[in-house]
C-alpha cells in the first residue's frame, strides 16, 4: 500500500538520524504532526469558526424554539453564511485513524520498513514488542501510560481547545472517559511501540494545541459575552419546556382544543394569555367588547386551569383554547383571525411569530405595567407590533423617540392601564380594616438581588418590636425556590409584631397596607397610585433588560418616579429605615398629593381607558373587515 509505505520510509529515515528504535517512533511522531500542521491549522480555524457563529445558532434555535425543520433550515443559511461544513470536522478523524493503522501495521514489521537485522528494541525498560495482555508482569505499564496521555490530552483539549471548552460538562466527562477507557483497551492489546507512537502523539497534541492558541487566538475572533448571552436565553425555554410535564387529558386537550381553532372560520379577535394571571390585564377590555357588540372573542392561553374556561361557560360569546407553548409556535405561524392582542413581547424576535398565513392581521401590544418599557423590556420587544396601546405619556415619549431612532412605523395609542382602574375601583369598594397600629408591607420584586437576597435580615431586625404591623409578601416565584427558609423565618418571628406571608389566598391585601417597602418591582406605582400611599424603595441593584436604554435619552419613569412616590433608601443605609418609616407615615398627605399630581400627569384616561382600549380594537376589526369586502 502506497500511503503505508510512505510511513515506513519516514519511519526509517528518522531511525537512521537517531539509531534508536524507541526514539525514532517518537520523533516519527514528531514528523506527522509537521506534516500535518496545515490541516491542524484548518481545524483550529474551523471550530473557531464554529463558536464564532454559535450565539447566532442559538439564537436560532431560541427564536424557532420547538420547530426543528424551521431551526435546520436556518441553520444550513447559517453555515453558508460563514461558510461552514460540518461534515468537514471528520476529515481530521479519518486522517488520524489511517495514520494509526499505518503506524500498527509499520511497528507490526519493523524490519520490513527500517530494513536493520536484530533491531533493538528496549526502550526504557520496556520491549517495544511486548503486549501487556500476553506479557504480563512490567508490561501492564503499557495500558496504564496510554492511558494516562489520553486523560492529559483530554484534560488539555476541555481547557484549550475553543470548541470542546465550549462543551457540556457531560460531554467533557463522556469524552474523557470514552477516550481513557479505549486508550486502557487498546493499549493491552497492540504493542508497546504502538502504545509508545499513541502516548507521544497524545502528549504532542497538548503543546500543539498550546501554540495553535498562541498563533491563532480564540479570543481575538469569539464574542464571547453574545456566547454565554444566547446561550443562557436558549436555556430559559429549555427549562420551561422541562418543567411543564402534562398529564394525558391535557395533551388531549390541546390537540382538540387546536383542532377545533382552525375549524372556525372568519376569526375576528383573538386575545393570547401566557397564564392565568394575564386574564387581570384584559378583564375590562374583554367585558366592554363583550356587553357592547357581538364580536366572538377567541381567547388562547397557555395555562390548563386558567379561569377563562369557567367565565366562557356563561357567554357564549367567548370561545377558550388551552395552547401550551410548543404548539403555540405552529398556532401562530398558522394564525387567520383580523386582530390579535397579546401581553407578551418579542413576537417574530424569537420563536413565536406573526402569521405566515395572513400578512393583513393586526397586532396589538397591551403592556402590563405602567414602568418603563424602555429599560424593563428587551431591545426591540415591541417592534413587531402594528400598535402599542401606552398607559401615559412617558411610555408614548419612549415609544416615538424609539420609533424615530429606528424607523418604525407603529401606531401609538394613548389608552391609559384598564388593570390600575379596577385596583382603584375595588380599593374604594374594599372595607378597610381598623387597627390599632399602622401596617408596613415588604413586598420586593423577583430578580437577582432583591431585598430578599441583600437585606431583609437587616430590615426586620430594625422593625422587629416596633409599634406598626410588618408583612412581609415575597413573590411567589421566590417563595418556590425558598420555601424552607421561610417556614424558618416564620418560626423566627412567630409572635413578634412581623408575619412571613407565604399564602398567597390570605385576606391580608397589600392594599390595606399604610407604606409599601419594595426595590424596583412595579408593585411600587400600582399600590401607590391605587392607595395614594407613600412607597419606600430600597436601592437594589437595577435589573435592565435594555443596556442600550440610554440611546433615545429619555430617563425612565421607574428611575425618576421613586421619589415621587416616596423615598429611596441605599442598602448601606438600612440601619436608617425605622426613621424614614415614621417621617414617611407622620407626612402620609404630603406624599398623598405629590402622588394623586404624578398619577394625573402620567397614566392616561383615568377610571375609562378599558372602553378607551376596547374601542381601538373593536374599530381595528372593523375596518380589516371593511377593507377585505373591498377586494
Amino acid at each position: 500500500m502506497i500511503f503505508v509505505d510512505f510511513l515506513g520510509w519516514i519511519m526509517k529515515l528518522c531511525y537512521d538520524i537517531v539509531g534508536n528504535y524507541g526514539v525514532a517512533i517518537i520523533l516519527f511522531t514528531l514528523v506527522s504532526k509537521i506534516i500535518l500542521l496545515p490541516i491542524s491549522i484548518w481545524v483550529q480555524k474551523n471550530s473557531i469558526k464554529m463558536v464564532k457563529m454559535q450565539p447566532e445558532i442559538n439564537r436560532i434555535k431560541t427564536k424557532f424554539f420547538g420547530d426543528k425543520d424551521t431551526i435546520a433550515e436556518e441553520e444550513s443559511k447559517t453555515y453558508k453564511k460563514y461558510k461552514y461544513n460540518p461534515l468537514a470536522s471528520i476529515v481530521p478523524l479519518v486522517i488520524q485513524i489511517l495514520l494509526l493503522l499505518g503506524v500498527v501495521e509499520i511497528v507490526k514489521n519493523p524490519e520490513l520498513y527500517i530494513g536493520v537485522e536484530n533491531l533493538d528494541f528496549n526502550f526504557l525498560g520496556f520491549d517495544l514488542r511486548w503486549i501487556a495482555a500476553e506479557n504480563g508482569g512490567v508490561s501492564i505499564w503499557i495500558p496504564i501510560i496510554a492511558g494516562l496521555s489520553a486523560l492529559i490530552l483530554c484534560i488539555g483539549q476541555n481547557i484549550m481547545n475553543v470548541l470542546q471548552a465550549e462543551q457540556s460538562k457531560w460531554n467533557k466527562w463522556g469524552m474523557l472517559v470514552i477516550s481513557v477507557g479505549l486508550s486502557l483497551y487498546l493499549g493491552t492489546f497492540v504493542t508497546a511501540g504502538v502504545a509508545l507512537y499513541w502516548t507521544a502523539s497524545n502528549i504532542m497534541a497538548v503543546i500543539q494545541q498550546w501554540l495553535l492558541n498562541i498563533a491563532i487566538n480564540p479570543k481575538k475572533h469569539v464574542d464571547y459575552k453574545a456566547l454565554e448571552a444566547s446561550r443562557v436565553a436558549l436555556k430559559e425555554l429549555q427549562e420551561i419546556s422541562k418543567s411543564k410535564k402534562r398529564t394525558a387529558e391535557q395533551i388531549k386537550k390541546e390537540k382538540a382544543d387546536y383542532k377545533r381553532f382552525f375549524s372556525i372560520a372568519n376569526k375576528h379577535l383573538v386575545f393570547y394569555s401566557e397564564s392565568n394571571g394575564f386574564y387581570k390585564y384584559y378583564e375590562g377590555i374583554i367585558e366592554y367588547i363583550l356587553d357592547n357588540t357581538n364580536i366572538i372573542i377567541h381567547y388562547i392561553t397557555s395555562d390548563y386551569n386558567d379561569q377563562i374556561f369557567e367565565l366562557a361557560k356563561t357567554n357564549k360569546h367567548i370561545k377558550p383554547y388551552y395552547i401550551e407553548e410548543k404548539k403555540l409556535i405552529t398556532l401562530m405561524m398558522k394564525m387567520d383571525a383580523d386582530v390579535v392582542v397579546m401581553t407578551m413581547p418579542d413576537i417574530n424576535n424569537y420563536h413565536i411569530k406573526r402569521s405566515y398565513i395572513r400578512k393583513d392581521i393586526e397586532y396589538i401590544y397591551l403592556p402590563h405595567g405602567i414602568d418603563s418599557l424602555n429599560l424593563t423590556m428587551r431591545k426591540g420587544s415591541m417592534d413587531n407590533y402594528d400598535s402599542v396601546l401606552v398607559t401615559g405619556k412617558y411610555q408614548r415619549e419612549e415609544c416615538e423617540k424609539t420609533d424615530k431612532l429606528n424607523n418604525l412605523n407603529r401606531k401609538i395609542i394613548s389608552c391609559g392601564y384598564p388593570l390600575l382602574d379596577d385596583m382603584i375601583r375595588d380599593y374604594k369598594k374594599e372595607k378597610k380594616k381598623k387597627t390599632s397600629s399602622k401596617t408596613i408591607m415588604i413586598a420586593p420584586s423577583w430578580q437577582k438581588d432583591n431585598i430578599i437576597d441583600l437585606c431583609l435580615d437587616e430590615i426586620l431586625k430594625k422593625l422587629k418590636g416596633k409599634d406598626y404591623r410588618v408583612i412581609v409578601r415575597p413573590h411567589p416565584q421566590q417563595v418556590r425556590h425558598m420555601k424552607d427558609a421561610f417556614e424558618k423565618m416564620k418560626e423566627k418571628y412567630d409572635g413578634t409584631n412581623i408575619v412571613i406571608q407565604t399564602d398567597f389566598s390570605s385576606t391580608d391585601s397589600v392594599f390595606n397596607s399604610d407604606l409599601l417597602i419594595t426595590d424596583w418591582s412595579s408593585i411600587g406605582y400600582e399600590y401607590a397610585f391605587t392607595t395614594e400611599k407613600p412607597v419606600l424603595s430600597i436601592e437594589t441593584p437595577m435589573k435592565i433588560m435594555n443596556p442600550d436604554y440610554k440611546k433615545i435619552k429619555v430617563e425612565p419613569f421607574n428611575i425618576w418616579a421613586r421619589e415621587e412616590i416616596g423615598k429611596i433608601l441605599k442598602v448601606k443605609d438600612i440601619k436608617k429605615i425605622d426613621a424614614a418609616i415614621d417621617e414617611m407615615l407622620k407626612n402620609s398627605s404630603k406624599y398623598q398629593k405629590k402622588i394623586s399630581a404624578l398619577k394625573k400627569d402620567s397614566v392616561y384616561n383615568l377610571g375609562k381607558s378599558a372602553e378607551i382600549s376596547a374601542d381601538y380594537i373593536i374599530n381595528c376589526v372593523q375596518e380589516i373587515i371593511k377593507e377585505r369586502k373591498k377586494k
